[in-house]
């Protein structure tokens, strides 16, 4: 079954699982292309060079689809491949080198067809194209379109025989992956300054993260995840506890914080034992080698006597000697090669053993951070673990750190904690620890506050640009972050994307009835997607049935990702939709005969008019809003609750936040031009209406669907039973203009960001 998507003025068919069909998405491009190859076609029999293709792409091939490359083309004797095309994990750029150093292994010198020898030279470059997603299949031809292709092309010519080539930007994507050799630049056909390029020597394990700042933050999850692993070793009744949240919030940060201090319970000393996942899919016992390794005390690079002797004295208060002697040998071969071969899986059963045996002489904590990287044998391993520690009633406790998409079946008993973002106060404590650290102004922290949502790694991303170099101005978006985002957003299915991308554009509280209009879908369809996303924990609900996105980093990933046309299609049907973020009457009214009394007020003489002045205009015309920031802010009247004003990042554009130099929305009030009579109470919820509109044009474009004309104003009552669900308050003309004023916020900017959390 299929669907017919309408573009512009073109139609295109595809799959039910992409709405949209082509998408802007960062990918890295691998061009691998033998050298000699002339020479060598021309002194070989086709016969012979028929042959040697075959092995040739075969070989190639194979590599790529176990570091799930696409290939895109092949052209003469050169590959070309895709990486991230269709989905993304976060480390395409590391997939693509790992795939290109083991295609020189593969290659390099070695006979392939009766002694014939080849030698390759491989260009990897990472870069924005247009993918078209229904062809990003192997052997999909013009699947993706970019500079990238052509700049990846490019750097195999100028890599030695038998290397890698990189760009800049594959280049800062692997740091710390993967071991690199900086080359002098080379000079380009129509490229100035000449391009930096980059040698890939080899893959590195990457150290330990450093947590030596203060922990900001954060005490409720420590308190409960604490709870928890301690009634666990109290009651020596195992329990599963799942510490969850998205890329940068902090997990592992929480890990070490409870590593660090959860150490004794009940005067029982309790032993941890902490492993990474890493992203290393060649090696999927590599987790379970790390506990090992954790627990003998054996560091990378020791000899195999030192390993030896280590295993030997871990094993021996816990197995007979001839159990050691037998068990020793295999825990070598899992420490060498966790491939998950039948070897290195006894090996597996044998360190579970070794736990459990641990477990019953001393209360022990198995931690595994990342835990959603892992292979489906890391996963047998833990559910082996925990059902064994059950059933001998063990004072043991499983901690797994992992995303919320990740779906792997828990047992029973398991606790799920989530992590949610920094609270504004903490996040600016966090920040001003950053720039304070980074030797850069704490007065970027209300520049920065509004972009980083919440998320402390955003926070580390955001101020390790700034030390880079990165522009003070506009601020662009980490690529550390970027990739993070783009993989949270590959997590989803096609109706999903599309409706976060639809919403992306739009911008502000959305509506299922607004991304319904912006799709072309029939209405209600995207109602189920838009509350799975809140699920999720991609999106918060605002108001009735409203929506607004709980990363910025994520409304801006998500609406990048549409091409140009898409964008003008998606706004142009959305501009007539109604939008929740609009002029709001009887919201503000208390019950629907109030808005009676307004509407026969407003309406009483046909000659006065209404004006709404745009917030640009406020501030050339009417003063700068800075003094009125600046001016204490009113205490509220006896028995009226004070508002509270929503948190910027959620729901306004960050264009928006950058125009207003990132502070809170502001409050205005509408004031009579001269010669108006003192406003009554009916009267002020009129102005309060005008304010509604003024806060809606905050970001200086005024909606579509809004006229800043007289008209009529439909309002959603922001309290059940406030007013009326049909309720209209006419607007129509007075004696002069009214204009918004700015007014305090009612509730002021935190003054002093280093407050206790």
């Amino acid at each position: 079954m299929t669907i017919t998507i309408i573009g512009g003025d073109a139609q295109r068919t595809t799959t039910p699982d992409w709405p949209v069909p082509e998408e802007r998405r960062t990918v890295t491009v691998l061009f691998a292309d033998i050298v000699g190859s002339t020479a060598l076609v021309d002194r070989l029999d086709p016969e012979d060079v028929r042959a040697l293709q075959r092995v040739y792409f075969d070989t190639v091939a194979g590599v790529l689809h176990r570091w799930q490359g696409v290939v895109e083309k092949y052209v003469g004797d050169a590959v070309m491949a895709l990486f991230g095309a269709r989905h993304s994990d976060g480390f395409d750029a590391y997939r693509a080198v790992r795939a290109g150093l083991e295609i020189q292994a593969a290659l390099d010198r070695r006979p392939m067809v009766e002694d014939i020898k080849l030698r390759v030279r491989v260009g990897v470059a990472t870069g924005e194209v247009v993918v078209d997603l229904g062809g990003a299949v192997s052997g999909g031809h013009g699947v993706a379109s970019g500079a990238v292709i052509t700049t990846a092309a490019r750097l195999q010519e100028y890599a030695p025989p038998g290397a890698v080539a990189l760009c800049a930007a594959t280049a800062r994507a692997t740091a710390g992956l993967i071991t690199q050799r900086q080359l002098t630049p080379v000079p380009v056909a129509g490229r100035v300054p000449p391009m930096p390029v980059w040698h890939a020597v080899g893959p590195v394990r990457p150290g330990a993260d450093q947590h030596d700042g203060p922990l900001i933050g954060r005490r409720r999850e420590l308190a409960t995840v604490r709870d928890q692993l301690s009634w666990a070793v109290r009651t020596q009744n195992p329990r599963w506890v799942s510490l969850v949240g998205p890329t940068g919030s902090g997990r592992s940060r929480l890990l070490h914080e409870l590593a660090r201090g959860l150490t004794t319970v009940d005067g029982l000393p309790v032993r941890w034992c902490v492993t990474t996942c890493q992203p290393y899919p060649d090696q999927v016992l590599a987790p379970v080698a790390e506990l090992l390794r954790g627990l003998a005390g054996v560091r990378h690079g020791d000899g195999a006597a030192v390993v030896h002797d280590r295993l030997v004295a871990t094993l021996t208060p816990l197995f007979p000697p001839t159990q050691v002697a037998s068990a020793v040998p295999v825990l070598q071969r899992l420490l060498s090669t966790p491939d998950g071969s039948a070897v290195a899986s006894a090996g597996a059963a044998i360190c579970r053993e070794v736990l459990l045996r641990l477990a019953a002489h001393r209360p022990l904590v198995v931690a595994v951070d990342d835990v959603d990287r892992a292979g489906s044998a890391v996963s047998r391993f833990l559910h082996g673990l925990f059902n064994a520690a059950t059933a001998r009633g063990l004072p043991l406790a499983l901690l797994t750190l992992h995303q919320p998409q990740w779906t792997d079946t828990q047992p029973g008993p398991a606790r799920r904690v989530t992590i949610h973002p920094l609270a504004t106060v903490q996040s600016g404590r966090m920040l001003r620890h950053l720039l304070t650290r980074a030797g850069q102004p704490v007065a970027l922290v209300d520049r920065l506050l509004p972009l980083v949502g919440g998320r402390p790694g955003h926070a580390a991303a955001y101020v390790a640009s700034i030390v880079d170099g990165a522009d003070l101005v506009a601020l662009p978006l980490p690529e550390a972050v970027r990739r993070a985002v783009a993989a949270e957003l590959d997590q989803l299915d096609g109706e999903r994307r599309a409706v976060l991308m639809a919403a992306g554009i739009l911008g502000g509280v959305i509506s299922s009835a607004t991304i319904d209009r912006a799709l072309g879908w029939t209405p209600g369809r995207s109602a189920p997607a838009l509350r799975g996303l809140v699920t999720a924990g991609l999106l918060l609900p605002h108001r009735a049935d409203g929506y607004a996105f709980a990363a910025p980093a994520l409304r801006q990933v998500a609406a990048e990702r549409l091409p140009r046309a898409l964008r003008a299609l998606f706004a142009r049907r959305a501009a007539n939709a109604p939008r929740l973020d609009n002029v709001q009457v009887d919201a503000l009214l208390p019950d629907p005969a109030a808005v009676d009394a307004v509407g026969a007020v407003v309406s009483a003489s046909a000659a006065r008019s209404a004006e709404v002045v745009r917030l640009d205009a406020v501030r050339s015309g009417a003063g700068r809003l800075d003094a009125a920031f600046s001016t204490p802010a009113p205490a509220p009247r006896s028995g009226q609750p004070r508002r509270r004003v929503p948190t910027p990042t959620m729901a306004t554009p960050p264009a928006a936040l950058t125009q207003r130099t990132n502070r809170p929305p502001s409050r205005l009030r509408a004031v009579a031009s001269a010669g108006a009579v003192p406003p009554t109470p009916v009267a002020a919820a009129t102005q309060a209406a005008v304010v509604s509109a003024a806060r809606a044009n905050a970001g200086g474009h005024w909606p579509a669907d809004v006229a800043p004309s007289p008209a009529a104003i439909r309002a959603v009552p922001a309290v059940p039973g406030a007013a009326g669900p049909g309720t209209r308050a006419g607007v129509g003309t007075s004696p002069g203009p009214v204009r918004a004023a700015p007014r305090p916020p009612s509730i002021g900017r935190p003054q002093n960001l280093a407050a206790s959390a």
